[in-house]
């Protein structure tokens, strides 16, 4: 709990300060109308209270749609506008370090031009922070495409060479994400023309008594094995136990620590399901000993496990392929390069250890910011090859 509240302490610091600094610069360097200046200092203290507000407002139901996105919306713009910012900063040190070091006189500029230098850039980094935002908001919602992806799947049976899993995670069902979202996306999935249906987690931001009509949508999924589905570490915020119900109630087959067999006696594969990663010291959290306990390592299995965390046990055990999520991919740039520097090539996509394949899905939805850039969505298709 303390580690919790430094966190959050520090977070709060660290967006008061940064809207301390986005003021100066596009609003106190520009703007001499004190008017002007009161109006901008209540609408940045107002973005900083947005989230919390919203969510005491609006705690035992959804907050409006349009509401989340204006407020969502207008954080990605700020993290933009404060990227765009800080960029010129640096430009402008570089380039004064650059005449400190060869000797050039620093000339004083008149107030004048300091105005409009500093307007130009205020409305530059406006700009391309706007730019930016309104591209990963149509990247967001735009219909995620569908990445095909061969996998040589040890032990798998010739009979079954060709066999489809479609991947969906990290939908993220919630104040934004709701009926049209998850038609395109069912409506995507369907058309990939799957043998299998795994989705890897993190399906929905509340609980089933606010979600639950949204969710139910997704018994439109097709295919000839069904619907199979392990928990994300949000599900868990969301009420895990109630959700598992809910969702075997509308003929998804929740895999919880456990396998079943996917095809004929005479051909057929394990798929493994655990709960999420991040649960793994909860009662009934995560445990790939008893997911796997008794099962033939030499047969063709693939994994379910919405963390790509704890690959290397799965490798170890001598499963094939293990489907993840979870990462986004980092979903908006700069985070694209923080996912790559944590998790290196799990953060996304095919990445291998010893004999065992990962796949990192993007995911579908998104988490804050209704944007991507960077990190497109994608429904991923699995296609099974024998060895």
């Amino acid at each position: 709990m303390t580690a919790r509240i430094v966190f959050v302490t520090l977070t709060l610091l660290a967006f008061a300060l940064a809207s301390v600094f986005i003021y100066r610069r596009t609003v106190r360097d520009t703007v001499q109308s004190l008017k002007v200046r009161w109006v901008m200092r209540f609408l940045l203290a107002a973005l900083f209270l947005s989230v919390p507000i919203v969510r005491f407002a609006f705690k035992e139901s959804l907050p409006p749609p349009m509401l989340s996105a204006i407020v969502l919306t207008g954080w990605g713009v700020f993290i933009y506008l404060l990227i765009s910012l800080l960029v010129l900063e640096v430009i402008k040190w570089l380039a004064t370090v650059k005449k400190v070091a060869a000797k050039e006189p620093v000339k004083e500029v008149a107030p004048e031009r300091r105005l409009f230098l500093s307007r130009v850039a205020a409305s530059g980094a406006l700009a391309a922070s706007s730019g930016i935002a309104a591209f990963g908001t149509w990247r967001a919602f735009t219909p995620p495409a569908v990445s095909e992806v061969p996998v040589k799947l040890p032990g798998l049976p010739k009979a079954l060479d060709g066999f489809t899993i479609v991947q969906l995670s990290d939908i993220h069902v919630g104040a934004i994400i709701q009926e049209k979202f998850l038609d395109q996306m069912v409506q995507t999935a369907n058309g990939a023309k799957p043998d299998l249906i795994a989705i890897t987690g993190d399906l929905v931001d509340g609980t089933p008594a606010v979600l639950g009509r949204y969710v139910a949508r997704l018994r439109n999924l097709q295919s000839r094995f069904g619907t199979f589905f392990v928990s994300g570490n949000h599900d868990y915020y969301s009420g895990w136990e109630e959700w598992a119900r809910e969702l075997e109630g509308i003929d998804f087959e929740v895999l919880r620590n456990r396998s079943v067999v996917i095809g004929d006696p005479g051909a057929s594969f394990d798929l493994i399901g655990v709960d999420d990663y991040g649960a793994r010291w909860a009662p009934n959290g995560y445990d790939l000993d008893a997911a796997t306990r008794g099962r033939d390592p030499e047969r063709a299995s693939v994994l379910m496990a919405h963390q790509p965390s704890g690959f290397e046990k799965a490798a170890e055990k001598n499963i094939g392929l293990q489907l993840s999520g979870h990462t986004h991919g980092g979903q908006l740039f700069p985070g694209t390069i923080i996912g790559d520097v944590i998790w290196g090539s799990r953060n996304a996509g095919l990445s291998t250890y010893e004999k065992s394949y990962l796949y990192t899905s993007r995911g579908c939805g998104f988490v804050g910011p209704p944007m991507r850039v960077g990190a497109p969505p994608e429904v991923v298709k699995i296609v099974l090859v024998a060895s």
